[in-house]
């Protein structure tokens, strides 16, 4: 039996491998979407509640890595490694999910940014290699309740980003350029 959270239906053939987080956020899909693409965006919110994220390097792109470091309250670090596999904008992303390039645990996820009215319903869906794996993953380090607040900082953040565009005050939007370079590669999830 698959784990599932706030919704979603597991695949049956992977049901004891995976676990599925959704979120309604309000805010368009494009706007959360976007949240996902550059690296300013995923340093301000990205991770559970008290962690960090440190970017190394940061290319959104089909076959693209994002590598860097999760900064837990407690001090300690993990190594995190993402390489994205299918870019489908604004529906879709699916990426492999490990601590380095050949982590052979490293695990496959698909997520999926459907409009609800003005609004965005946001699916997570994380398939394992094996079922202990996925169980390590949900008693060890806690990954529903992890992925829960990674979706709770990610609505906060931006509906934050589209109260400020809705004033004028707020970061670059999609049509304006800033590059990676620009912007800082670290934040503070709260």
């Amino acid at each position: 039996m698959a784990t599932t959270s706030s919704g979603g239906e597991p695949a049956p053939a992977t049901a004891d491998r995976e676990i599925v987080i959704s979120r309604v956020i309000g805010a368009p899909r494009e706007l959360v979407f976007e949240a996902f693409t550059r690296v300013r965006h995923l340093s301000r919110w990205w991770g559970p509640e008290g962690f960090t994220t440190t970017t190394r390097s940061f290319e959104f792109r089909v076959g693209g890595e994002w590598d860097f470091v999760m900064h837990g309250p407690d001090g300690t670090d993990y190594q995190e490694w993402i390489t994205w596999r299918e870019i489908v904008p604004p529906e879709r992303i699916a990426l492999l999910h490990g601590e380095s390039r050949d982590d052979p645990n490293a695990f496959e996820s698909v997520l999926t940014f459907e409009p609800a009215g003005e609004q965005t319903r946001i699916v997570m869906r994380a398939v394992f290699p094996t079922k202990e794996l996925r169980d390590e993953a949900v008693e060890k380090y806690r990954a529903i309740e992890s992925g829960e607040q990674t979706l709770r900082n990610l609505a906060a953040y931006v509906m934050e980003v589209a109260r400020e565009r809705s004033t004028g005050r707020g970061p670059a939007t999609a049509g304006e350029t800033m590059t990676e370079q620009e912007t800082a590669q670290e934040g503070t999830v709260r």
